[in-house]
């Protein structure tokens, strides 16, 4: 077995080495938590261990359990089945698509195990669940946060993790019978994917006032069907009375566990990325008009071919970006009428540009706009007119802002928590096996930047792959990600313990 290999082992066991957690371990003078949050007694004298009491090198030798870490995770990808990609039980994707049946179940699993862990869980306006654990003082709660909802072809790693490594902290601090100076939790955000209702991290933003409550719950599911978020919310009974706000349901910091969803952690060989960012991104809906004709009867000289000016459109934002060394993307295409003979005339498709730079983003949104709206009068911009026949007729453009996502700068004080946790667990190693990194893909962590100090914790995904049902990250990987996400927790707790935040 490879030195790093033993390490991470290690790392991830169940064994505790301080004797007086030992000691404590074995129920010499200490008792469990009770599903209300309080304390139990017996014929023995029992009390909680205060986390304040501990000793740095005490804090450092919890251990979260991958054990117990994966069961949960593939227990509750049991609701939601994707497409299978191997033989063995758990080698399948998920498509558990927000305010369904199966997103309910995971719901209500999330509920019930919390609750069990001595946590109060709310939910809001928006069915954002916040599971809250008691601690000496009273104050905003220091909370890991993920989601549970999919893409409709995503893999079981995506969000999952997050919010499974959050309960396996509160699972680990429920079995030492540790309570930290001020609550600590976990919270499941609605609609992070935005694969069912077309606006990603769409519960987060009203959180932090930066989405209107109506304009979300108005928001229809994507395709023919009719429910919006509100209708969707009442049917699995997760509408909550509890205002969706930042001022409603305060935070004190947000942490937030992720697989990398990209290559260069496990390219690198190292093991947790320390996320200082996210890239900017804008999405749009782009709607072209043109002219329903018959393909038989029509020459090409007489076609307004909506779909046509939407290709050379969808070509032209790749190479804007390009250019910029940003980044353009279609995900979703949908023309009318829709019939083999029929020239369609009229199309919409989603656009995505994203990069570092706010300017830059702004930059590419602008050179399409100008060049869509000329391939659109049927003018060869870029060459793409080039073979084309030109025609009489021409077609029109219109955007619609979706959503607009700047560049986010994480919290310095939650980044040195991540690193402080790091560097307790991989010691003279930290270095190699960590790399400060800034995230291309958006996540609730965004929003919740806004209000309250944030950050992100990375783990590598096989091949860079994500939503696709061949997600994977190693169960060690799963587990020490986990591990510095609870010692992260801790030890932003041990800060406002001090009077230090």
């Amino acid at each position: 077995m490879s030195s790093l290999r033993l390490l991470i082992k290690s790392l991830t066991s169940t064994s505790i080495s301080s004797p007086r957690l030992v000691a404590r371990s074995r129920g010499l003078g200490y008792g469990a938590l009770g599903c209300c949050g309080r304390r139990s007694f017996s014929s023995m004298r029992w009390q909680w261990k205060d986390l304040r009491d501990m000793g740095e090198e005490e804090v450092k030798g919890l251990r979260v359990e991958e054990e117990r870490l994966m069961r949960d995770l593939h227990e509750t990808c049991e609701w939601g089945v994707g497409e299978r990609w191997g033989s063995a039980p758990t080698e399948t994707g998920m498509s558990r698509l927000s305010l369904s049946d199966t997103d309910k179940q995971a719901r209500d699993w999330f509920t019930t195990t919390t609750e069990a862990l001595g946590c109060k869980v709310t939910v809001d306006a928006m069915g954002n669940q916040f599971a809250i654990r008691p601690g000496m003082k009273d104050g905003a709660p220091t909370v890991a946060g993920s989601h549970l909802d999919t893409q409709p072809t995503g893999g079981r790693y995506d969000g999952i993790l997050g919010v499974t490594a959050g309960i396996e902290m509160l699972r680990t601090l429920h079995s030492q019978d540790i309570t930290t100076t001020y609550p600590v939790g976990v919270v499941n955000w609605t609609n992070e994917e935005g694969a069912r209702f077309p606006i990603s991290m769409v519960s987060s933003g009203v959180w932090s006032h930066n989405i209107p409550l109506s304009h979300a719950h108005a928001l229809k599911e994507v395709g023919s069907g009719t429910a919006t978020m509100k209708s969707e919310l009442e049917r699995i009974g997760y509408l909550g009375e509890t205002s969706c706000s930042h001022e409603a349901m305060s935070l004190a910091a947000h942490f937030e566990l992720h697989i990398e969803q990209g290559p260069i952690l496990e390219a690198e060989k190292r093991k947790i990325g320390i996320v200082q960012g996210v890239q900017a991104y804008k999405w749009f809906t782009i709607s072209v008009a043109g002219a329903d004709c018959h393909t038989g009867t029509t020459s090409f000289q007489h076609r307004a071919d909506a779909l046509l000016a939407a290709s050379k459109m969808i070509v032209y934002s790749h190479r804007a970006a390009a250019r910029r060394n940003a980044l353009a993307s279609t995900g979703i295409l949908i023309l009318k009428p829709g019939s083999t003979n029929t020239v369609p005339g009229s199309v919409a498709f989603s656009l995505d540009i994203r990069s570092p730079d706010d300017a830059i983003v702004e930059a590419v949104e602008a050179d399409c706009r100008t060049a869509f709206a000329a391939l659109a009068a049927g003018k060869d911009i870029d060459g793409l007119g080039k073979d084309f026949v030109a025609s009489s007729k021409s077609c029109s453009v219109s955007w619609q802002l979706d959503t607009h996502s700047p560049a986010t700068k994480f919290s310095p004080i939650c980044i040195e928590c991540v690193s402080h946790a790091a560097e307790g667990l991989f010691g003279k190693d930290a270095e190699k096996l960590t790399k400060e990194m800034t995230s291309g893909a958006g996540h609730d962590s965004v929003y919740t930047s806004k209000r309250v100090p944030t950050t992100m914790i990375f783990v590598p995904s096989r091949d860079g792959v994500s939503h696709n049902p061949v997600e994977y990250t190693e169960p060690e990987d799963c587990a020490l990600g986990a591990q510095v996400l609870m010692q992260a927790v801790l030890r932003f707790d041990g800060l406002r313990a001090e009077g230090r935040v």
